[in-house]
């Protein structure tokens, strides 16, 4: 029987719908609680240097009241590094961060960005925490993060998803094969790992039967989907959607 796929929910985008009038309604730590209550794993959130969404006081309601991880999504700065040492989440996943963007574009750099990760992983873990670095789906830099001695990896999903969103069948295969040969290649220096970005319930099954991945963490469609179905019927939709494209890996 395969082995089951952790489903970890970003809940940023319940924080942009507060923010977008202000106040505390929707709360994002209450979408946290129906999350893990419909079956999630984990929670997930993005504090940006920017604060677009979630907020500092978020991120310590979500760790004093969760009771399942939280992964801190962050960028590689000493500032978040900061909070996140004061708050010792679960995971911290280091991510690129530019402020100009709508969502994350693409996997961080760590072979131009090697010896500025190198202390921060160092640090983080040494506080107990278990850094993840969100990078793109690239066999060769794996050498790279075994060196960098994170014990994730989570694989850029997005050039997949865009792939299937135009119909192009070479472009999805050609992606494909690039998250399964990077992902292999992960496991092959005892590296964990997880994917996301742009992922749905119609193209998540392809990712959740490649055998080395263990954790999805996916927000975004999630969040939307909660528009139609509620928020519990969305994380439920999700699930089964995972569990039947791993069970057909």
């Amino acid at each position: 029987m395969a082995s089951t796929v952790r489903l970890g929910v970003n809940i940023d985008h319940v924080a942009t719908i507060r923010n977008a009038r202000g106040g505390d309604h929707p709360d994002p730590v209450r979408a946290a609680h129906a999350a893990v209550a419909a079956g999630a794993d984990g929670i997930t959130a993005h504090l940006r240097e920017d604060r677009r969404h979630i907020r500092d006081e978020d991120i310590a309601r979500l760790k004093a009241e969760l009771p399942v991880p939280l992964n801190l999504e962050m960028a590689a700065e000493e500032d978040m590094v900061a909070i996140a040492l004061a708050t010792l989440p679960h995971a911290a996943c280091l991510v690129p961060e530019k402020r100009e963007e709508r969502t994350t574009e693409g996997g961080l750099d760590i072979v131009a960005g090697f010896a500025h990760l190198r202390p921060i992983v160092a640090e983080l873990s040494r506080a107990g925490i278990r850094v993840s670095l969100f990078i793109e789906p690239d066999e060769a830099i794996m050498e790279t993060a075994a060196a960098l001695l994170a014990p994730v990896v989570e694989l850029h999903t997005g050039a997949y998803a865009e792939a299937v969103a135009a119909g192009d069948g070479a472009r999805i295969a050609h992606e494909l094969e690039r998250l399964r040969k990077a992902a292999a290649r992960a496991a092959h220096y005892n590296i964990e790992v997880h994917a996301g970005h742009g992922l749905t319930t119609a193209n998540v099954g392809p990712v959740a039967a490649i055998p080395q991945v263990v954790e999805l963490n996916i927000g975004h469609y999630i969040i939307g989907e909660a528009v139609f179905l509620g928020l519990e019927g969305a994380v439920r939709a999700m699930r089964a959607a995972i569990e039947a494209g791993r069970a057909g890996a």
